[in-house]
């Protein structure tokens, strides 16, 4: 399941009018099985609708739904958009590019079910999540690409990511100068994860948005797969965005408190 913890620490009144800080604290992960079966689609809708959350002048928070409106699992490679390639869905998609622009948030934080440039495999051949595996978008990648085109074109500032699913934490960077697909703005993705659960990674970077990895948890030489939670590679996050600076501060944190990874980012 999807569990989202907010905690705010406001030192001024009458929020959301006035407000001089925000933290945020991230933790998600859900059961994959789920979006398989038809019949369930309809209630993980219903449990979890497409939302969003105000935190005054500082913070907008939408969180989208990557179960309840995608195509099926395929190879993923078509070259134009069909039923097959939906991932956010039309309506989502709309939805999300409206919250966007009427947003006078300092940040606009995107709560995403999967990370947008982490190959996830559905067997052999077909692709659980948007990613494909390097070069220009095809597949579901092509509704992601509409979406980063749209908020380069509308000029929306201070995008951020947080999201899980893979069962590591990572904090990558997308460069449009390292990426086949290039009309976006650059923008930050925090993947924290798993709570409680097998520790899995890292997944295979794809390129088509130019992800840079620039903290892993796990490394391809550890050969990490389904590690128990006494191994303590159970990881969570925080958000903190100072009142003052509008800085936002993400922090990566491990099962014993300790921060494996923290950055600090300047608002546009």
């Amino acid at each position: 399941m999807k569990i989202l913890a907010i905690n705010n620490t406001l030192e001024g009144k009458n929020f959301p009018e006035i407000s001089t800080g925000v933290n945020l604290y991230f933790i998600w992960h859900y059961k994959n099985w789920l979006g398989h079966f038809s019949i369930l689609k309809s209630f993980y809708s219903l449990l979890f609708p497409i939302r969003s959350f105000n935190y005054g002048p500082l913070l907008d928070i939408m969180m989208l739904d990557m179960r309840s409106y995608r195509g099926p699992n395929t190879e993923n490679l078509q070259t134009s958009r069909s039923e097959e390639t939906e991932f956010l869905g039309s309506q989502q998609i709309e939805w999300l590019k409206q919250q966007l622009l009427k947003s006078k948030a300092t940040w606009k934080v995107i709560g995403s079910d999967m990370p947008v440039g982490l190959v996830v495999p559905d067997g052999d051949t077909a692709a659980e999540n948007l990613a494909n595996g390097d070069g220009v978008p095809l597949g579901k990648e092509l509704e992601m690409a509409e979406l980063l085109r749209f908020i380069k074109g509308k000029n929306i500032k201070n995008v951020v990511w947080l999201t899980a699913d893979v069962h590591y934490a990572a904090a990558h960077y997308y460069d449009p100068n390292l990426a086949q697909f290039q009309d976006f703005k650059p923008f930050w993705e925090f993947v924290s994860g798993p709570l409680n659960a097998g520790t899995f990674g890292p997944n295979k970077l794809d390129n088509t948005f130019g992800p840079v990895a620039k903290y892993q948890s796990v490394k391809v030489e550890d050969k990490v797969v389904n590690f128990p939670p006494s191994q303590g590679l159970q990881f969570f996050g925080t958000v903190k965005i100072d009142g003052s600076t509008e800085v936002m501060t993400v922090k990566l944190i491990n099962i014993e408190g300790k921060v494996v990874y923290e950055v600090d980012l300047l608002p546009e």
